[in-house]
């Protein structure tokens, strides 16, 4: 585009477009409308995808913000320089926006699956997205003022109204539409194609006049060239999925799925018989020792009254399973949040054969629910509670390990009842390991802690805990017969080595709803909020 379409730009008036200026006005807008919905989805999408990754929303969240708002501010200053052509310019920044936000998702999976590079790449894809959102109000105030002239006030205040109007959109839009519907890679390419249709059409059709032939036709070629681009990736996106997820395990996955709650994986090793089961990417069992991990957690609380029974968590059926080898269990009520992982382990046939069919039994009721938010409701008494919950590696799951929590299951436990909780890793997180006791004590329980191998994890905790007194680690005369418990393992299991006793790595401390402690395990990493 050379002088003359610059110095068109310059004198554009309402006479150079096809509908007078009031009907520009509003078509402007519109295309702030939808673009502000789009980079809110874009945003959202991001901060999402590292939830599901690795855990830690707020750290994620915090990341996204921060780069892009800064970036949103070098993007506007920069686009200061591109004022001269705002049309040309306008529909070039929401080409590449709709391009690099419409494949973010994409992108950012494949960093994370393929080259160990999530962090640069959310960093990188953040900053850039915020630096293309932030040039569009300069460019998008230039064309408004030569569509009419008006106050700046009331200039910034139409343009304004209309893009924080488009994020409420977008941010409803996202969690109650793309994702339920369209899920979250397809959603974010859909949302793309719409960026890019709008913004880069509003300007053909609008102030085509005002530009050069060239421009038009780079203009038109280039949106054909991004929705050539997202509709291929859409096309790929189902194989890209499979492909990237089977990147991220050791053995074929042979079921996959996203709830609203997580993603459901599970793989398997013929030659070695090997079925593990993987919630947000963190395993939850192997078929080959999970036995061993569910012994321990059982057998131990179930060495006194057991007439009724709490499992919080356990969807998929194995503690359960074990519960259940006892006659004497009456009830057994089982509180999970998604109930998808309990279909799963009811109707699939290697995990039902797994659990012994444990949710076929008459005694068991099964409740679909937070489990923090159940037991504020619950007014019934248990003999023994099983807490087996996902480990706190975020915000949402950390206030299942905190005081105010415990507090509410010590509110459920009948006289002389007990109650176990799975602890996570002594050795890989020895402060957050010892956090979980401190939050017992102080939620008033007694505690008794004890630890034993389970191959696949690795060293795994677990606190044993009455109201009245500290709890003796030991069987029931009448325990069934067990495949790795016994009592000279439970003598073993109450040893920790000294550099992961109590104080091992600093004084823990209780984790509350608002101070949660947070283990992440993909850092080997503790850290508290």
């Amino acid at each position: 585009m050379g002088d003359t379409t610059g110095a068109a730009e310059a004198a554009g008036t309402a006479e150079r477009l096809p509908l007078p200026p009031r009907p520009a006005r509003f078509a402007v807008l519109f295309a702030v409308f939808v673009c502000a919905a789009c980079g809110l989805v874009y945003e959202l999408a991001l901060v999402a995808l590292g939830s599901y990754l690795l855990g830690d929303t707020i750290t994620q969240a915090s990341v996204v913000l921060a780069v892009m708002v800064f970036a949103m501010g070098i993007g506007s200053l920069a686009s200061k320089r591109l004022t001269a052509h705002p049309a040309l310019w306008f529909a070039v920044v929401e080409g590449a926006l709709s391009l690099v936000g419409g494949l973010s998702v994409l992108m950012l999976y494949a960093a994370f699956a393929w080259f160990s590079l999530y962090q640069p790449a959310l960093v990188g894809l953040s900053f850039l997205i915020g630096a293309l959102i932030g040039a569009e109000i300069p460019l998008l105030m230039t064309l408004i003022q030569r569509i009419r002239r008006q106050e700046a006030a009331s200039a910034v205040a139409d343009l304004f109204a209309a893009d924080y109007v488009g994020g409420l959109i977008g941010g409803l839009a996202f969690p109650f539409l793309l994702l339920p519907v369209f899920g979250l890679l397809e959603g974010v390419l859909l949302v793309g194609m719409v960026n890019a249709v709008t913004g880069m059409a509003v300007v053909l059709w609008l102030f085509r006049r005002s530009l050069s032939r060239a421009g038009v036709v780079g203009l038109a070629s280039g949106l054909a060239l991004v929705m050539a681009v997202s509709s291929s990736a859409l096309a790929l996106s189902d194989r890209f999925e499979v492909d990237a997820r089977q990147a991220l395990y050791r053995d074929p996955v042979v079921y996959a799925t996203r709830t609203d709650y997580q993603e459901i994986v599970l793989t398997e090793n013929l030659p070695r018989t090997d079925l593990r089961l993987f919630l947000n990417g963190d395993l939850q069992f192997s078929s080959r020792d999970e036995y061993r991990y569910h012994e321990s957690l059982v057998h131990p609380v179930l060495d006194g009254p057991r007439g009724d029974v709490l499992v919080l968590g356990g969807g998929d059926g194995l503690a359960l399973r074990e519960i259940l080898e006892y006659g004497d269990v009456a009830r057994v009520v089982l509180v999970d949040l998604d109930p998808a992982v309990v279909e799963l382990a009811r109707s699939h046939p290697a995990i039902s054969a797994l659990n012994h069919r444990a949710f076929d039994d008459e005694r068991v009721t099964v409740v679909s629910d937070d489990a923090f938010t159940w037991l504020r409701g619950n007014t019934d008494r248990f003999d023994a509670v099983v807490v087996d919950l996902p480990d706190p590696d975020d915000v949402s799951t950390a206030k299942l390990y905190s005081v105010e929590f415990y507090g509410l299951v010590r509110q459920a436990m009948a006289e002389d009842a007990r109650a176990v909780v799975q602890a996570g890793s002594p050795y890989f997180a020895s402060r957050a390991y010892w956090s979980v006791g401190e939050s017992l004590r102080e939620a008033g329980l007694h505690t008794t802690p004890y630890n034993v191998d389970v191959p696949s994890f690795g060293n795994w905790g677990f606190f044993l805990a009455r109201t009245d007194r500290a709890p003796e680690l030991g069987l029931a005369a009448d325990a069934p017969e067990t495949g790795f418990l016994d009592e000279a393992v439970l003598a073993a299991a109450q040893v920790f080595p000294k550099d992961r006793r109590p104080g091992a790595e600093g004084e823990a401390q209780p984790s509350t709803l608002l101070n949660p402690r947070i283990i992440d395990y993909h850092q080997d990493a503790w850290k508290g909020y």
